[in-house]
């Protein structure tokens, strides 16, 4: 056997695939399903990564010149090169008027035309809420699209009108939106006479003075469209722009940063500004859960793979104890585990098409979440990302495969695999106690990077824990459990390994799903329960303003709520980051009686004057800020603004980390209309309950939906990888039960014995699963809330029911399918 070459190791690998069908089909199954989410996964990032802003308004414009909708942040990393970090903006940043000029002298340039976006309202009664909201631009700007007149002309005085065929609008929150599709010339809509109709989107299109008058920021416009002469190619046009600009010194009238000049796709980020923020949270959740599953599928496949390969430890020895060498049982065990994998892996990239195409649509189908003006392309040759997936899993089987032969050892010994477990779990338990010091996404990723690391370390220690939990009902079990008790423990301290491997996915699939669905529960109940608390308010009202609000009867106080974003700079661990995060700009003075923050340090007065912030106190712990010092925050349009702390207050879930005064950060947002406006009253009740004030994070319905997706599938993945580990186990085992039957044990007796050990691995896996589960849990919970960890009572009956149900039909499925 020694002289044998390749011949052997394919008459090997053959030969044990055609024995061994029924052990390689839980891997293969897995395999499988891993691929096919995998795939998905790379098809979606590809979409993501290729993805843009849709081109619109500006598709005749060879190029347009805008601002610079990204902020960037450079420093030094601990032992490292200067590194720069960027983050979108998702208030527009506006264009010196005088571009216009320098791009209308550039040779090739036909037009350079100013483009100004606003909102029209068209006004209700004194203080009552705005009737209809419209999307308004002048009628030059139009010609950047085209949209061209179908009926009557152009608007030439302060007073009249061009419609969209579409027009409506929607910029405005809650009021209503106007609909212009039946309006014909002659109308009047938001107190302008309609001389003529467009074709196009919703839109009221005014003259290029009154657009400028509406857009209230004299001296910039949105954008500048570029149109060529005929002949003069997009390149050229670009090149002498953009040498025009940077002899200008032109910058933008936001942060000072050179003006962009946009062709071909990048034209639509100056559209629609929250388009390319979106693309990349979306690229960055991808990128997280891939990595998540990656893990996942290494720790499934290698507990399957090392199983299916443990069960024919006496075939292994039986060939090298007639001359077959170590490295041909390892190249005849990676040959058989490529064949398996291969075919499984081509099944699931088959089945990663559709389940990508399905995510994809549920996206689209949902208004509202994908933001609007979002392309995500799927050309066809993408869908060879699949194959890439496949190539993947195909290699990590194969790596555990061979690792699973290298050493076949004793089963329950090693003295570096004990140090190695060991050494995971502290790791583990490092990483959740750092989720404990750290806040926000930070706590959230060393939370998820603790709980990985505790799975595998209990991977790694699987047989000592599965023996450590036998010793402790070994003795009730030979007690109380007759004949079929003293079998289970007998089997079970002769086979710590096996139980173990059993006991693993249980503990996976429990850890998973406790962390997966308590930690969500958790943020929701703080924030729902800080909202609930903060929003003291006794009427809410929205397309109207605080101002108009105080000349009600019966109102006490009011303030306007403006809903922005801010950018704020620090380091994580030495290196750089940029976080978006929501915040609210209010009248300081309408805030008594109608938000409550819980001030815990400080006085929310000080937020009626200029250059103030409040922030929230964990912001404000992790940033050493108490009132009187200072922070430095980008405000949505790039302004970096040094504000002074006047308050530090504790219900941030809801409020979000900053409230910032209404007149500070108006100017700095494309449309800054109160989202609402809320009120107290001098009788102190209200009809009907006020809906709480609570932010949302940016992107937080497309990152729930996609998560929620994925993280269901991958919980699908560990129970299937509890189902087959343990059908796998229960095949091999049926020598086993053949002979207790030959010495005198009856089918009750062998279904009694099963039971118990069903019955030790749901207890076992659900308490061990529990535990490794509730540590990062805990440290993310107290972070974050303050608190501990929540879970609704039906949700953890679900896991435990899902748990018990899996391990039942995994123990006695293989015992049933023998006596068919």
């Amino acid at each position: 056997m020694t002289s044998l070459g390749n011949p052997a190791v394919r008459l090997l690998a053959a030969r044990s695939l055609r024995s061994h069908r029924k052990a390689w089909a839980a891997v293969f199954a897995a395999v499988a399903v891993t691929t096919a989410l995998l795939g998905a996964l790379a098809l979606a990032a590809g979409s993501a990564g290729l993805g843009h802003a849709r081109v619109e308004r500006y598709a005749a414009a060879a190029v347009v010149v805008a601002g610079d909708q990204e902020v960037r942040w450079t420093t030094k990393p601990w032992g490292s090169e200067p590194t720069t970090v960027t983050a979108g903006l998702t208030e527009r940043v506006r264009v010196p008027s005088a571009a216009v000029d320098v791009v209308r002298a550039v040779p090739g340039v036909r037009a350079a035309v100013p483009d100004h976006t606003f909102v029209v309202r068209e006004q209700g009664a004194d203080g009552s809420p705005d009737r209809r909201v419209y999307t308004g631009r002048s009628w030059e700007a139009a010609r950047l699209a085209p949209y061209r007149l179908v009926d009557g002309r152009e608007p030439r005085r302060a007073d009249e009108v061009v419609t969209g065929a579409g027009a409506g609008a929607g910029p405005g929150a809650g009021a209503r939106a106007g609909d212009t599709s039946g309006v014909r010339v002659g109308d009047v809509v938001a107190g302008r006479k309609v001389v003529g109709l467009a074709d196009g989107p919703a839109a009221l299109y005014v003259t290029a003075a009154e657009a400028r008058k509406l857009a209230g920021h004299a001296g910039a416009v949105d954008a500048v469209g570029v149109l060529a002469r005929p002949g003069v190619p997009v390149d050229t046009l670009h090149a002498r722009v953009r040498a025009a600009l940077d002899r200008a010194g032109l910058e933008d009238t936001a942060s000072g940063r050179p003006l962009r000049a946009l062709t071909g796709d990048g034209r639509g980020g100056a559209e629609h500004l929250a388009a390319p923020p979106a693309r990349m949270e979306l690229l960055q959740l991808l990128a997280a859960v891939s990595g998540t599953l990656v893990l996942v599928a290494a720790l499934v496949l290698a507990s399957l793979v090392a199983q299916a390969l443990q069960q024919r430890a006496a075939e292994r020895e039986l060939l090298l104890s007639v001359g077959a060498a170590p490295r041909q049982i390892r190249a005849a065990a990676g040959r058989e585990v490529t064949r398996v994998a291969g075919l499984a892996a081509l099944l699931g990239a088959v089945a990663a098409v559709p389940v990508f195409l399905g995510l994809w649509s549920a996206l689209r189908g949902r208004t509202g979440v994908v933001p609007e003006g979002l392309e995500l392309p799927v050309p066809p040759w993408l869908f060879a990302a699949v194959l890439v997936a496949a190539g993947v899993v195909v290699g990590i089987t194969r790596l555990v495969a061979l690792s699973a032969t290298r050493k076949p050892g004793r089963p329950g010994k090693g003295g570096v695999r004990k140090v190695v477990g060991i050494v995971l779990l502290l790791l583990g338990t490092g990483s959740a106690g750092a989720a404990g010091l750290q806040g926000g996404e930070a706590a959230a990723a060393a939370a998820g990077a603790a709980t990985v690391t505790l799975v595998a370390g209990c991977a790694v220690l699987g047989p000592w824990i599965a023996g450590a939990a036998m010793k402790v009902l070994d003795r009730p079990f030979r007690r109380l459990g007759g004949a079929p008790g003293r079998l289970t423990a007998a089997g079970a301290g002769a086979h710590s390994r096996r139980l173990g491997a059993a006991l693993v996915p249980v503990v996976l699939v429990t850890s998973f799903a406790l962390v997966q669905l308590s930690a969500g529960t958790t943020m929701e109940r703080a924030a729902d329960a800080q909202a609930r608390a903060a929003t003291t308010a006794d009427l809410s009202l929205s397309g109207t303003t605080a101002e108009r609000v105080r000349k009600l009867p019966g109102v006490d106080t009011a303030t306007d709520v403006l809903r922005s974003t801010v950018v704020l700079a620090r380091t994580e661990a030495g290196s750089p980051r940029l976080d978006r995060l929501p915040v609210l700009g209010v009248d300081a003075a309408g805030l008594a009686g109608t938000l409550d923050p819980g001030v815990v340090a400080g006085d929310l007065a000080g937020l009626a004057r200029p250059g103030t912030v409040a922030v929230g106190a964990a912001m404000a712990d992790s940033l050493d800020a108490k009132p009187g010092s200072t922070v430095e925050l980008r405000l949505g349009d790039g302004v970096r603004k040094r504000l002074r702390v006047v308050a530090v207050y504790e219900r941030s879930l809801a409020l979000g980390e900053f409230l910032l005064p209404k007149a500070e950060l108006a100017p700095h947002m494309s449309d800054p209309y109160p989202a609402r406006v809320l009120a107290a009253t001098e009788r102190g009740s209200s009809a009907s309950p006020v809906t709480p004030e609570q932010v949302t994070l940016p992107g937080a319905e497309l990152n729930g939906i996609v998560s929620a997706a994925i993280v269901s599938a991958i919980g699908g993945l560990t129970l299937l990888s509890v189902l087959s580990t343990l059908t796998l186990i229960g095949a091999g085992r049926r020598g086993e039960h053949r002979l207790l039957g030959q010495v005198g044990a009856s089918a009750g007796q062998l279904r009694r014995m099963l039971g118990l050990e069903a019955g030790f691995l749901t207890v076992t896996g659900l308490i061990v699963g529990a535990v490794v589960g509730a540590l990062p849990l805990t440290a993310f919970a107290w972070s974050l809330t303050g608190g501990l960890p929540y879970l609704p009572p039906e949700q953890a009956a679900l896991i435990a029911g899902t748990v018990v149900v899996t391990v039942v039909a995994g123990v006695f499925l293989p015992a049933w399918r023998q006596r068919a």
